[in-house]
């Protein structure tokens, strides 16, 4: 007898829909799984075994085919427990019920009950997008199924109640949860307020929120480079339900979700200086996974200590930065992972950081301070809009009171400038903050006055700098335009915005 079973298949964050195909014919006793399966799938029959047994049902003893189709992809991972059950089950007869229309998932424990498994929003979201309307799922997915509206989401925790609901026992479908309310439960636990001083880095910070900009903070060790970093989720403006869909979707194919079952956060990443360019970027031998810069997306990457890094991890991150998303490419194929996030980058101005410090006094000789900066190429610091000098805080300032502005004070306006800057790009499909600008969007919405012509102009040849940074400077004083209110740039915004790379090599970055 055959029986079809409906399951999925994740290439990158795109499902595919696999047809579970059981015959079960009289004949010399044997199991087969064909289909493309990896190891899990096909220590599969041992857990199936065991869950039909210890599910009070009978695993039939024949001449057993399974196929996992299309062929030609590569079948992953323990959710194929499920459907290859429920395809035995009604290819021996004793489920009867049409489960035609019906997306299965999940892994089997050996006692029958269901184990979460990865990847289950992609899926629903994917499936959604061919027809389907009815899905089965671990009880422990139910928290990132109850997102998506417009579909049947059943959470069962064992084989034995997805056969029963199967067979015509009626079950509750998951409750869909709004996304507000899962918002209101989640805090960054940080805030702008409790950084003291460092009034030109703060003012940089908003900048690069504002804009969509990458920054680089270098001073000496202690002077509070990582507090800030961690304060730029909390003056960002908050995600959209359509931001939040797609961070969550390359958290639960990473499996780093957590129980609410979506991201309501900006994602705030920090690898450490040891990640390889693979992690950073994704990669693998088998399967292709998303990368550091791929979880960050719609957040901030943070890398501390930024010389510590391989330079191929550094280099690596140059055609991510330009694009907002990485195609990683492996034997196997090509699967382009989203990366849309702010750089935030930290370091020491030397290697024992205090090289340009008020305090201190700097022991590196010149051939320590060139080996330590030579790690970071000219390429990756030109593709970092505002490089900001921090120095120690005065004791007096440590000490002091009065707390700082608080992070709702500037994220109004952060979401100020957004919204002019949303306005302005309505027409545009694939520019949404200053930062996404090409050459055709500053040459159209950038249009500079004799004097800021001037002034870009003395700032170019002084600073010897390239192409790229004339354009980033353009459109960092579009940003402070914006926060100005401002429809023109005008002299004051290029200034500003010509300070934040106003670096001399020989002294510090």
């Amino acid at each position: 007898m055959l029986s079809k079973i409906t399951s999925y298949a994740l290439i990158g964050l795109d499902g595919v829909p696999v047809e579970v195909e059981t015959d079960i014919n009289k004949g010399m006793v044997s199991y087969e799984l064909v289909g493309l399966p990896d190891t899990a799938v096909k220590e599969s029959k041992e857990r199936v075994y065991s869950a039909i047994r210890n599910s009070l049902l009978h695993f039939p003893v024949n001449k057993i085919t399974v196929n996992l189709a299309p062929a030609d992809v590569r079948k992953e991972g323990g959710q194929y427990d499920l459907p290859i059950a429920v395809s035995l089950l009604a290819a021996s007869g004793q489920l009867t019920a049409n489960a035609d229309g019906i997306v299965m998932l999940g892994e089997l424990a050996l006692d029958g009950s269901l184990r979460a498994v990865n990847g289950i929003l992609p899926v629903l979201i994917s499936a959604k997008s061919r027809g389907y309307k009815k899905f089965i799922v671990p009880a422990g997915n139910a928290g990132e199924a109850s997102y998506i509206e417009g579909i049947e989401v059943y959470a069962l925790k064992t084989l034995r109640e997805t056969f029963e609901f199967l067979s015509g026992t009626p079950f509750e479908p998951v409750k869909v949860r709004s996304f507000e309310a899962a918002k209101s439960r989640t805090s960054y636990g940080c805030d702008l307020s409790y950084v003291r001083g460092q009034a030109m880095a703060k003012r940089a910070l908003e900048i690069a929120v504002a804009g969509g900009h990458n920054i680089l903070l270098a001073g000496p060790p202690g002077t509070g480079k990582t507090m800030l970093a961690r304060c730029i989720p909390t003056i960002m403006p908050d995600m959209t339900f359509e931001e939040a869909l797609e961070v969550t979707k390359i958290l639960s194919v990473s499996g780093e979700l957590g129980e609410e079952g979506i991201v309501s956060l900006r994602p705030f990443r920090t690898p450490h200086h040891t990640a390889s360019a693979v992690s950073l970027c994704g990669g693998g031998s088998s399967r292709i996974r998303a990368g550091e810069i791929s979880k960050a997306h719609r957040g901030v990457l943070f890398l501390d200590e930024l010389p510590e890094y391989t330079r191929s991890a550094l280099e690596a991150l140059r055609q991510p930065l330009e694009d907002g998303k990485i195609t990683v490419t492996r034997s196997g194929g090509a699967i382009t992972f989203p990366a849309d996030f702010i750089l935030c980058a930290s370091m020491n101005p030397c290697p024992c950081g205090n090289l340009g410090s008020k305090e201190k006094q700097c022991n590196c000789t010149a051939a320590q301070i060139r080996r330590y900066r030579s790690k970071i190429s000219g390429p990756l610091l030109d593709r970092i809009d505002l490089q900001v000098e921090v120095d120690a805080v005065k004791y007096e300032e440590l000490a002091g009171d009065a707390d700082g502005e608080k992070s709702s004070e500037v994220k109004a306006r952060v979401e100020r400038a957004r919204a002019i800057q949303r306005e302005r790009f309505s027409a545009e499909e694939s520019v949404t903050v200053n930062a996404d600008m090409g050459e055709a969007q500053i040459k159209k919405y950038c249009r500079l006055t004799s004097d800021c012509e001037n002034i870009l102009r003395t700032a170019f040849e002084r600073l010897s700098l390239s192409a790229r940074a004339r354009s980033r400077i353009i459109k960092v004083a579009r940003t402070i335009a914006d926060l100005d209110a401002s429809e023109e740039i005008r002299p004051k915004h290029i200034l500003e915005a010509t300070s934040y790379r106003n670096f001399d090599s020989t002294k510090q970055l």
